[in-house]
Order: C-alpha cells, then structure tokens, then sequence
C-alpha cells in the first residue's frame, strides 16, 4: 500500500502479468472464465460513512465471496494497525480470517478495492492456483481480481496529487489498467464508467492503447504497415538461414522454427511462434501467406498474414 509515498509507474510487471492472464485460463478453462463476463457493480460495494463498519466490511465481503462464487466460504473481517493494507489468514476453510488496515476505519470507499485482493487470495488457494515467490504470487492475485471482474476497485483506489497518493495492490496503475483493458476487449464491458479517480482513468486509458497493440502485433492481419515491414524482413533471414534452431528476432513476440523434414538437411518450411493476444499462449502455425488459427486455450479466432 502506497501512503502518500511515491507511486510507481509503467509496466514493470508485464511479463508476469501476462502469464498470470495464461495460467487463470488454463487453471480455470475457457468456459470458467466466461462465467465473470459481469463485473462487480459499484452499487453492491458502496460503503458509506454512516454505515456500521463491522456490518458494512461483513456485507462487502459476502459481495467478493459471491461474484467469486465461494458459496461455502465465510469472511471474518477485522481491523488493526499494520504496514500492508490487508492480511488473510489461508486455513483449510470454511472460515477465512481478513484483517484490514486500521486506516479503512477512516477511508471505508476503499474497502472493496483490498476485500476484491484478500477473496481473491482465498480463491487462488481453493484452485491450488500460486506463482512461486511472494512478489510474483501477489502479482497473479491483482491481475486474476482484475481480470475477473472486482479488480477495478483497486485501480478506483489510486489517487494521486501534488500533495498525496494513494495506490493499493501490486500492480502500477497502467498495468492494472493493461489486465482491465484485455478485459474489457474480450467482455466488451467499459470500466471507465465506474472510476471515481480521475487518475483512474488516465491509467486505464493508457493499459487500453497497451492491450490494443497487442492485438496489431505481426503476424496478425492487423498490424501496421511498420510491422509487417518488419516482419517480412525478419522472415526474409529466417528462410535463408538453415539453422534447425528457432531464430528470434529481437524485439518482436514472435519467432521462427523449421518443421522438422526427412529432405535435404532435415528440416522443412517455416514456422512462426506468437502469442495469443488475448490470454498469451503461444501459437504455431506455418509461414504460407494467409492463415487462420484458433487459440486452443482461449478460443480466440486470429487472423494471420504470415
């Protein structure tokens, strides 16, 4: 929790955040994931100052116990003095311990923004879902909170000013903005509608020109004129070089492998390694013009001039 410090920016978690995107839908299938196409509604999270606090935290947490769909699951939630914003105790259940920062007494909007975090880690435990390392494991719970549909209160939670600044969960403000981005696009649902922060918005309208380009990356029918220049070059050396090794081009996703052959020097046409826009499986498929593939993980339909 940034209180008043100084908020990081940018994508430093990018690659982390993309495969934590990949494991929450190989983890839960593409079906499971369609099942949060609605988001948590402000309406169902409102907490105002003349709400009981207890009771209020109570009824908010039931709400992320819901649209996580842990209907066996019950949420005690407490406050006390602490450095992390929240804390949750992961027994065996069906009993979840959550203990808020003592400063939600005060700035009750926000908590939803740290419930949507805690459930969610109660959640992933149910799933036996984990990245290895705190660092990366905290990262996979703000990216699968806002991926499915709780996690834009915590991007409603930051707000900064020449003076202050507030910012929950581990993810900068743009990449909680990319993760709501790659959802809105699959969803067609706008979360901008709901921001309260106008810094909200501004990192979120950043995250979406982010998911974007990654739906105009080569080989796709889609890209701009200066990448496919690009990737027709980079194909160019790939088919005179006979290397069995796959040849990646540096700064670009995708790469090229030779099907194996049993012709002359054991290997056959081209092939080009890319990853799925939408959840980032990689995507094989052969360098013979227009190609259309289907991504095995998330049943996205990719039109490819490869």
């Amino acid at each position: 929790m940034a209180d008043g410090g100084p908020v990081e920016h940018g994508y430093p978690h990018l690659e982390t955040v993309r495969a934590a995107i990949n494991a929450l839908y190989k983890r839960l299938s593409y079906d499971t994931v369609q099942t949060f196409a609605t988001s948590v509604a402000p309406v169902d999270v409102a907490f105002c100052d003349t709400d009981d606090l207890h009771l209020g935290a109570q009824r908010v947490a039931r709400e992320m116990v819901r649209h996580y769909r842990l209907p066996d699951a019950r949420m005690i939630v407490g406050f006390r003095e602490m450095t992390h914003a929240a804390n949750v105790e992961l027994a065996a259940g069906p009993e979840y311990f959550i203990e808020l920062n003592d400063r939600f007494r005060t700035h009750r909007r926000d908590i939803g923004a740290a419930l949507a975090h805690e459930v969610m880690h109660v959640y992933l435990h149910r799933l036996d879902l984990s990245f290895p390392g705190t660092r990366d494991n905290e990262i996979l719970t703000d990216t699968a909170a806002a991926y499915l549909g709780a996690g834009w209160l915590l991007l409603d939670a930051f707000r900064e000013d020449a003076a202050s600044s507030q910012k929950l969960g581990y993810l900068t403000p743009e990449e909680f903005g990319y993760v709501l981005a790659k959802r809105a696009l699959v969803f067609d649902e706008d979360p901008a509608i709901w921001f309260t922060s106008p810094q909200a918005y501004t990192a979120y309208t950043a995250g979406l020109e982010l998911a974007r380009r990654d739906t105009r990356q080569p080989p796709l029918t889609a890209a701009g004129w200066a990448g496919r220049r690009r990737y027709a070059r980079d194909r160019r050396h790939a088919q005179a070089d006979h290397s069995p090794e796959a040849t990646q081009p540096g700064g670009v996703p995708y790469s090229f492998t030779p099907e194996a052959s049993g012709g002359p020097g054991g290997h056959g046409p081209l092939r080009v390694s890319f990853p799925c826009p939408t959840c980032h499986q990689r995507i094989r498929v052969p360098v013979r013009g227009r190609v259309r593939a289907r991504c095995g993980v998330c049943r996205t339909v990719l039109e490819c001039d490869t």
